[in-house]
């Protein structure tokens, strides 16, 4: 049983990695298994589809490399047109172990990217399964991870949220897809948001205030 100052120990180590700022040199994106015969019964599937795009298209953007995944592909799909789209040339890790971290092809691609990548922000699904284990496998690799929580899901509201719990649990910073977006961009008058507010425009929860950036 942990003591207290073990786990006092742990929140502080846990507040030091969220007070990090994102930094767009040090990230990666890992796309993961957003398939044609999984999508269908997802949680909210459409809302994870467009997150999950918008941190496609502000990583192409930002020049942050992005590593795709599906599972068993054969049986449950390629990845959907709508995300496949916005990779094109980027190689997909087809994998059958549920962790990205289980595919010796995905493990090498990843220590193949340039520059010092320790950040993963992850996108995809399912949240409590594949997500979850890509996660707690990143963390004992000594990566640095955030989560989009609106651009992962699960079949089950339930086992979408219990997957957000544990990977919090385990280590992970729970963020959500404006708060990756605009931590990474910094500024509203940076170029980089300037040519994703096209694609911000549609988005629900965007800020008035961005009404009259051109």
């Amino acid at each position: 049983m942990a003591t207290a100052l073990e786990s006092a120990a742990t929140t502080s180590e846990y507040a030091l990695m969220a007070r990090r700022p994102l930094d767009p040199a040090q990230c990666a994106l890992l796309v993961i298994d957003i398939q044609q015969k999984l999508l269908p019964p997802i949680f909210q599937k459409e809302q994870l589809v467009r997150n999950a795009q918008l941190l496609i298209r502000a990583a192409g953007i930002l020049k942050i490399p992005a590593l795709i995944s599906t599972q068993y592909a054969k049986g449950l799909g390629e990845t959907v047109p709508e995300v496949s789209s916005l990779l094109a040339g980027t190689e997909t890790i087809d994998k059958t172990l549920f962790s990205c971290f289980g595919s010796e092809a995905f493990c090498a691609l990843l220590k193949r990217l340039p520059g010092q990548r320790n950040t993963l922000l992850l996108c995809g699904m399912e949240s409590h399964i594949c997500v979850t284990q890509t996660a707690l496998g990143a963390l004992r690799d000594g990566y640095l991870v955030h989560i989009a929580s609106d651009a992962v899901s699960s079949r089950t509201e339930w086992n979408w949220k219990i997957g957000l719990e544990r990977m919090r649990a385990a280590g992970a910073i729970v963020s959500s897809t404006e708060m990756m977006i605009y931590e990474l961009m910094r500024s509203s008058s940076a170029a980089a948001f300037k040519e994703l507010l096209t694609h911000l425009k549609g988005y629900p929860s965007r800020h008035a205030a961005f009404e009259e950036i051109e």
